[in-house]
């Protein structure tokens, strides 16, 4: 009879926390603010962190509270800088280079032969493109990878090249032969 009382006791008690939370979640919900969105939206998403914070969102909540500057995105380069100056109504600023500077679209390769599947890349790839497991060969879904470099300081075997979009994706072009003819030898 006890252990019912304990269980009908802890029940009712865990129902009447839960309104509680539930109530408090509705009342004090906060919402995001629709520029940091906005400003989001307008970065080139890399994740790369060259602008000093852990990715695109964090660095437009700095720009969103004034707390970064609109000019420190390498990737994004002149057109992002342009972009955030007209949203946020600032005067647009050169590239601030202390943060790097703006170059080619580059995705990265694995050069296969060398790759010792060590996984160090994957789990440095803020984008999740590159696809492997652990002592076998890795590879990069290049259509996803975002050129931000952070593969490449972790591979021990220095197996992972950065090329220009053009000239890596070009190996994966294939040529198929002709079709066969539809007409029947006799």
């Amino acid at each position: 009879m006890t252990l019912l009382y304990a269980i009908l006791m802890l029940s009712t008690l865990g129902g009447i926390f839960g309104l509680i939370l539930g109530y408090a979640a509705i009342r004090f919900h906060v919402d995001e603010d629709p520029v940091v969105d906005q400003i989001d939206k307008i970065l080139p998403q890399t994740q790369c962190g060259q602008c000093g914070y852990a990715g695109c969102k964090p660095y437009a909540a700095a720009i969103a509270q004034d707390d970064a500057d609109i000019n420190q995105c390498p990737p994004g380069g002149e057109t992002t800088i342009m972009a955030l100056a007209d949203l946020l109504g600032k005067e647009p600023k050169p590239l601030d280079e202390s943060h790097g500077v703006t170059k080619a679209k580059t995705v990265a390769y694995i050069r296969e032969a060398d790759c010792i599947g060590c996984t160090r890349c994957i789990q440095a790839c803020p984008v999740d493109c590159i696809i492997g497991a652990a002592k076998l060969m890795t590879t990069i879904y290049q259509v996803e990878c975002t050129g931000c470099e952070l593969c490449v300081p972790v591979c021990p075997t220095d197996c992972i090249d950065m090329l220009a979009e053009a000239t890596s994706l070009a190996q994966w072009q294939w040529t198929y032969p002709s079709q066969p003819s539809n007409e029947v030898s006799r």
